[in-house]
């Protein structure tokens, strides 16, 4: 402890020597802290004053927690404005989308919402509203898709529904053109395309063009067969057939700007297949149903509108040709039902004549006649009025006919491509169906008619007798309008001079017939007799109204060629002589009397001079004579009879005595006939 205590003593006094040492320091550093004091309080009033002053001059001034708070507002507004800047532009594309979709702005909406995924949203993924629309962004697609597709549909069955306005608009379009007409809308003007374009290119931005491409390729071949399938009732008008029509036009005239205004959504391989397939069923079924009409002027209107229809269909780059074909096949039917028509026309004209020659009372008429028919006769022209012309009304009136018939050949020739000579051959072969079958078969009706007398088959054989001249008209009036001269290699004549003769030959035969039946119908009137013991003072009754009737009836061949009266004249004369004959060689006559055979023999003389008396001009001599030769060996064969008589040969002055087997004579008597 001393030892402490003297170390602490030595150290106080080191302190006292080091404080004796530092004093006067320590005074003036006293000294200098009492001027320091002073300044400080110097500036200790500056302070206070400039404090007053500041709390004076800030009494407005916000508290310092208010101003911080504000500033950590400040900043977070300033984020938020940062924030709102990324995140408005997500929010308008996407307001926008949803205002495409339901403007059914669909295309604009599909890109819209492609930039909104690629641009806008990764830029704000973190918020939860971004991955809210991200995942809806497959649902949007597929809402388009659907959409776009729903307003395809639509645009199908609305396609499907105005097909046949799209085509009616594409036939008159063409008509039109055809006729220098005036512009009518094309179908481009009629139909809204926009669905198609915008679902084909949605389709194609979603990845998906294949899918719809053989979607809306199976819909149409759909839409195709319904479309090619004809109504059951097609045939009866024609507006069945037009609206047919219409509704295949307007359905390729879709397909076709459909292909030239897609890229690939249809191709040309598509398309000739659907054409084929058409134009196979289109053939079929016009076919079936032409083969119904029985109107010729409905068929030549069916012709004329298959024209237009290729026509139409080859303005768009359609293969028409099979259409053609099939026309000269309709042509066909067309020809044959104009040959029923015009059969029904010549039987109401040979039906309504009166078989008379034409009678004309003055210039007018005469003329008239001259135009409907070529006829001339200097001979006729002389005559004054009133006069007649050598044939009846239906002279005329068939060569008319014939004409009007060449006329409805000819239009249906119009517009099929044919040359003048095919025109021309199908004309004639027409035409000679009409001569050869129809009027051939109606003369020959009306000849072999049972009503038809004498006169109106001599009418017959004069008229066809005209007509047959006037061929050579009818050929040079199918030459003026074809064009083709009949000396052609391969022109085809025409037949009528040949339909004209068989007719005129067969009313001939008819002519023949009928004068052996009258005469069979006389000769029924017959009453002989055979025992009679004195014969009549003339020939029978029968007999003479029988030559009255012939002479009466040969009258009226004046005006049939000579050969053919002569041939009449004849022919009822030689069976008058074979019936007469069969009168005595009937197997009840077993024997007879000279009286009946004197009777017998004045009806002969009768005959005979009947014969000489030349009923029929251009009998050479005794030649119609000698029809009754048989005859007159049975008269010569009374004058051996009355000359037996005279020398006393048996037979009693009565007569009465029996002659049997008349025609077989002793010899004596032979050799005296």
């Amino acid at each position: 402890m001393e030892k402490l205590e003297a170390r602490i003593r030595n150290h106080d006094r080191e302190i006292e020597k080091m404080c004796n040492f530092h004093y006067q320091g320590f005074v003036d550093s006293i000294t200098e802290l009492l001027k320091v004091r002073g300044e400080a309080q110097k500036l200790k009033h500056q302070v206070t004053d400039t404090n007053r002053k500041l709390q004076s001059e800030g009494k407005e001034v916000i508290a310092m927690e208010e101003l911080k708070q504000c500033r950590l507002q400040q900043r977070n507004i300033s984020a938020t404005v940062d924030k709102l800047t990324l995140c408005l532009p997500v929010l308008e594309m996407y307001s926008k989308l949803r205002e495409q979709m339901t403007s059914k702005r669909h295309y604009p909406a599909l890109k819209t919402l492609e930039h909104l995924e690629h641009t806008y949203l990764p830029q704000v993924s973190h918020y939860r509203f971004c991955k809210i629309m991200v995942d809806n962004i497959p649902k949007l697609r597929e809402e388009i898709k659907d959409v776009s597709m729903s307003d395809l549909k639509d645009f199908l069955e609305s396609i499907r529904k105005h097909s046949d306005k799209i085509g009616e608009t594409a036939m008159k379009q063409v008509g039109s053109v055809l006729n220098k007409g005036m512009y009518v809308p094309g179908a481009q003007d009629l139909v809204d395309f926009s669905p198609v374009y915008r679902c084909l290119h949605i389709y194609s931005v979603l990845g998906a063009r294949e899918t719809f491409e053989n979607y809306y390729r199976k819909q149409r071949r759909k839409q195709a067969r319904l479309v090619l399938q004809p109504p059951s009732n097609m045939h009866e008008t024609l507006d069945g057939y037009r609206k047919y029509f219409n509704q295949i036009v307007g359905f390729f005239v879709v397909e076709d700007h459909i292909l030239h205004t897609t890229q690939g959504l249809v191709n040309r391989a598509y398309i000739d297949e659907l054409w084929e397939m058409a134009l196979s069923k289109t053939i079929a079924a016009l076919r079936t149903h032409s083969s119904y009409c029985s109107d010729p002027n409905l068929v030549l209107d069916l012709k004329n509108l298959i024209v237009l229809f290729a026509d139409t269909l080859q303005g768009y780059g359609f293969p028409v040709n099979q259409l053609f074909d099939m026309l000269l096949e309709i042509r066909d039917q067309y020809s044959d039902t104009l040959l029923k028509k015009w059969s029904g026309v010549f039987r109401n004209i040979l039906d309504s004549d009166n078989y008379s020659p034409i009678p004309v009372a003055n210039e007018e008429l005469y003329k008239k006649i001259i135009g409907q028919f070529p006829f001339q006769d200097p001979e006729l022209e002389k005559q004054p009025f009133p006069k007649k012309f050598p044939f009846s009304e239906f002279v005329p009136k068939v060569y008319n006919q014939i004409k009007e018939f060449i006329y409805a050949c000819l239009k249906f020739s119009e517009d099929l491509h044919l040359s003048s000579t095919e025109v021309d051959d199908m004309i004639r072969k027409s035409t000679n169906l009409l001569l050869t079958r129809m009027l051939s078969n109606c003369l020959q009706t009306v000849i072999k008619r049972r009503n038809t007398g004498l006169t109106e088959l001599v009418q017959i054989i004069i008229n066809t007798t005209h007509l047959e001249k006037s061929c050579k008209f009818l050929e040079e009036f199918i030459t003026n309008i074809t064009n083709v001269l009949p000396e052609t290699v391969h022109t085809t004549k025409l037949y009528g001079t040949t339909t004209f003769k068989d007719a005129r030959h067969a009313a001939e035969e008819e002519i023949y017939t009928n004068l052996n039946q009258k005469i069979d119908q006389f000769l029924q009137l017959a009453d002989y007799d055979w025992m009679a013991a004195e014969p009549g003072s003339k020939a029978s009754d029968y007999l003479v109204d029988l030559i009255a009737f012939l002479r009466s009836t040969f009258a009226v061949f004046t005006h049939l060629p000579g050969k053919v009266a002569q041939t009449a004249c004849m022919s009822a004369c030689k069976h008058l002589s074979t019936s007469l004959m069969q009168l005595l060689l009937e197997a009840e006559v077993r024997q007879l009397t000279l009286g009946a055979l004197q009777q017998f023999n004045l009806d002969v003389e009768e005959c005979e001079q009947f014969a000489r008396s030349g009923p029929v001009p251009g009998f050479q001599g005794d030649t119609l004579q000698l029809a009754f030769i048989d005859l007159r060996q049975v008269s010569l064969y009374h004058q051996v009879l009355r000359k037996r008589e005279g020398r006393g040969s048996g037979i009693g002055d009565s007569g009465q005595r029996p002659i049997f087997s008349p025609f077989l004579p002793s010899t004596q008597d032979r050799q005296l006939i």
